[in-house]
């Protein structure tokens, strides 16, 4: 017998519980567990006026920045969209049903002002890492160190010749930026040498085929592995140069010791950093075993590399290695 939908009064109360309705197995429910965010709005508190009218809560814009990371909803229009009409980001973000979604501009305005003058990131990042250490995920014997390229939002086409420079009547604050890192190591002073391309809206980015399509302007964002449970434990941008990556790499290996109290045996890394500067750093100076391929450049074998287990004079392969060994030697 076919049924009929019986049509009955609308209530007049209606009874709707947000927690109720996100299954117990999202991955939001396991992320919420260790989110701490007590100490944030002391953080910030130096860099809100005492007057004015109540700002949106710093909390809300990193519980849905959080959303978007663990989605891969990497537009914040479309992040302020799916917030809205989510319920499971609705409660993680605590917003319930009639809270009210921030508008997408707010995200800029934070991001590039109050979160970094504040180096917010940095130490939400660094609470992150603790907590890993803490729950027995870090190792801290080994580390592994490679880097990506960020493709920079510049075109690719508009660009201004690198002996020529940049017209002196240009204005932004990328062009701000960029003068303000010329003397950095990582950006401007990684390499003496004259980038061909120059992009007026983003003169910081290189102009790089490395990651083997179409040349785009590119940034380079260099990790810091853990290799017990692959777990990052430090992150430096850096412009898209070989020297600059090991500069960053440099610079990550001594922040952890000195934040985070890590100090790695050995380092594993790819043959870009297998330079003899690189190798008497971090035998001679930070006693650290590099695994690390080497290439003989007097030798047409294939790249040599340092011991992965064995010891340092046990090599991958058969052709010529540089062990610590013969580095103390040098």
């Amino acid at each position: 017998m076919m049924g009929e939908r019986a049509v009955t009064q609308e209530a007049l109360f209606y009874g709707f519980s947000v927690e109720r309705h996100v299954p117990a197995d999202h991955l939001l429910r396991s992320v919420d567990r260790f989110v701490d965010l007590s100490g944030l709005r002391e953080q910030l508190r130096p860099f809100y006026s005492e007057t004015g009218r109540p700002s949106i809560d710093p909390e809300l814009i990193i519980r849905m920045l959080l959303v978007g990371y663990c989605f891969g909803i990497r537009s914040e229009r479309r992040l302020c969209e799916e917030v809205h009409l989510n319920l499971a980001y609705r409660w993680f973000c605590r917003l319930g049903l009639e809270g009210a979604v921030p508008d997408h501009s707010t995200f800029s305005k934070n991001r590039h002002g109050r979160f970094r003058d504040s180096d917010l990131l940095r130490r939400l990042f660094e609470a992150t890492v603790k907590r890993c250490i803490d729950e027995g995920l870090v190792g801290g014997d080994g580390f592994a160190v490679d880097a990506s390229l960020i493709r920079a939002e510049a075109n690719r086409q508009r660009f201004h010749a690198g002996e020529e420079g940049l017209p002196p009547d240009l204005a932004s604050r990328a062009i701000d930026e960029y003068v303000a890192v010329l003397d950095d190591a990582a950006f401007g002073a990684a390499t003496p040498v004259v980038p061909s391309r120059v992009s007026p809206t983003d003169p910081a980015a290189r102009y790089t085929s490395a990651h083997g399509g179409q040349a785009q302007f590119c940034y380079a964002t260099n990790y810091l592995v853990d290799v017990q449970n692959a777990v990052i434990v430090d992150v430096e941008a850096s412009t898209a140069v070989r020297q600059a990556e090991v500069t960053a790499a440099k610079r990550m290996i001594e922040r952890v010791h000195h934040d985070l109290g890590l100090w790695p045996r050995k380092l594993i890394a790819d043959t870009g950093y297998g330079s003899a500067e690189m190798l008497a750093w971090l035998v001679h100076e930070r006693d650290i075993h590099p695994h690390i391929p080497v290439v003989d450049k007097s030798s047409t074998s294939p790249p040599a590399a340092t011991a992965l287990s064995s010891g340092p004079t046990s090599p991958m392969t058969s052709t010529r290695t540089t062990t610590p060994a013969q580095l103390a030697s040098c």
